[in-house]
């Protein structure tokens, strides 16, 4: 345990880590320790992970760690006491990103919050929601991920604790908001570029690239991926980075640039061998290839990623698809795939990528307009958490328990909930509410 929490404490100093504390220096003195006698979920996931960390190149560590760090997620950490359990979720969580494994991804998010929760490990609540914010950012549900984030501002209140910026920053970008995103990413990098939080840089110049991707602003879009792509074990971010600057380097005129991110890319997912990491190295092949050749690829990305629960990279794909398409003069082809493009990106609140998605749709000669918000019926960040937690089942004292408010609260807030999306019951709630 001793090591792996090392190895965690490495990780989150990433870049800005001290020599003698660095990630390759600690994953080399965590092989050196003696094989246990039978392999646990722990000493699986200290072991994949060190070798992924301990390797002369990145390439080489990614391959021969990814097989430890499978069983280790396959083995689902039960039976540990909590202490080792608490540690075992918050590596096996990064790691399920690292490894582009979405399915284990969604439900490691689930399980570490419900055990933090059930063993009231209160200290450990923030990194779970956070965890939760992020996965749900992801996949899109950008509704969900705003109540988790009210719950977490809550308990961090309660608990006098910091609510670390990952998730704050991720859904600013992923909602396209410019002003939120203003107000939080250049703050984060300052304040971890002074505590040595090189996990938090990564994590925010990777949001700054989604959010300046979003609204077409290429050149600062490629800066802040190109930034994010250099640390190399930035638990995932790296990885969506790279994707990133791709898109970014394309549209900004330097496909040489594109097809290095492109390569990089192509020796990850390889080794990864999931949806979503093969779907975004089509999707990033596509974006260098020409004639049908990119169109076969921008084809299998959308085929791809449309199996996976990360509907934002899928219907960016379509986006894609539909510039080149307009691009090669064909219009009609172009408009299915917008059309499809701006429908899904609207749905799932991402603003700056619909409103590109409208534009490309007009320049094609189709007339679109903005989705009109129907503020009657949009719930409020608290009335949105109370709703989930009442849909999951939970009653009025636990949902005011887990939002620190009164049971009396959690009545007002229902009723208003029930008076905006027009039913009468808690169980209609499932039928209402946003995908969670």
């Amino acid at each position: 345990m001793t090591y792996l929490d090392a190895l965690k404490a490495a990780l989150f100093a990433g870049r800005l880590a001290r020599a003698e504390a660095d990630l390759r220096s600690v994953s080399r003195a965590a092989l050196t320790l003696p094989a246990p006698p039978s392999s646990s979920s722990v000493s699986l996931l200290l072991e994949g992970w060190a070798r992924n960390l301990a390797a002369d190149s990145f390439s080489e560590g990614y391959a021969a760690g990814l097989p430890l760090l499978r069983r280790a997620l396959a083995d689902s950490g039960d039976g540990l006491p909590a202490d080792q359990a608490l540690a075992w979720f918050q590596g096996a969580y990064g790691m399920s990103r690292f490894i582009w494994d979405d399915e284990q991804n969604h439900l490691l998010a689930a399980r570490w919050a419900a055990f933090v929760r059930e063993v009231g490990a209160l200290s450990e609540l923030h990194f779970a929601l956070t965890a939760q914010i992020l996965t749900h950012v992801v996949e899109g549900d950008l509704a969900a991920a705003s109540g988790v984030l009210e719950e977490l501002q809550a308990a961090a209140e309660a608990t006098q604790a910091n609510v670390y910026p990952h998730g704050p920053m991720a859904l600013a970008a992923y909602r396209g908001d410019h002003e939120q995103a203003a107000e939080l990413i250049p703050g984060a990098i300052a304040e971890a570029t002074e505590r040595g939080e090189g996990l938090v840089v990564s994590s925010a110049e990777w949001a700054s690239a989604v959010l300046n991707n979003g609204a077409g602003r290429y050149p600062e879009a490629f800066a802040a991926a190109q930034r994010a792509s250099q640390d190399h074990w930035a638990l995932g971010f790296r990885n969506l980075s790279l994707a990133e600057l791709a898109e970014a380097a394309v549209h900004m005129g330097s496909p040489e640039l594109a097809t290095d991110a492109y390569s990089q890319i192509a020796g990850i997912a390889r080794s990864a061998g999931t949806d979503w990491a093969l779907g975004l190295e089509a999707r990033s092949h596509a974006l260098v290839a020409q004639g049908e050749e990119a169109e076969a690829y921008y084809r299998t990305a959308i085929e791809l990623l449309g199996r996976t629960r990360i509907r934002p990279d899928h219907a960016r794909a379509r986006l894609l698809y539909g510039e080149w398409l307009r691009r090669v003069n064909r219009r009609a082809d172009a408009r299915e795939q917008l059309r499809t493009a701006y429908e899904m990106l609207s749905a799932m609140g991402m603003a700056g990528f619909a409103e590109r998605a409208r534009r490309e749709l007009l320049a094609t000669g189709e007339t679109v307009r903005k989705r009109a918000s129907q503020t009657t019926r949009q719930l409020t960040s608290q009335e949105a958490s109370v709703a989930r937690l009442a849909a999951e089942g939970l009653t009025n004292p636990e949902i005011g328990t887990r939002l620190f408010i009164s049971t009396r609260t959690v009545q007002y807030h229902l009723a208003k909930v029930f008076q905006k999306l027009q039913i009468n019951s808690r169980g209609q709630l499932h039928r209402v509410l946003p995908r969670s």
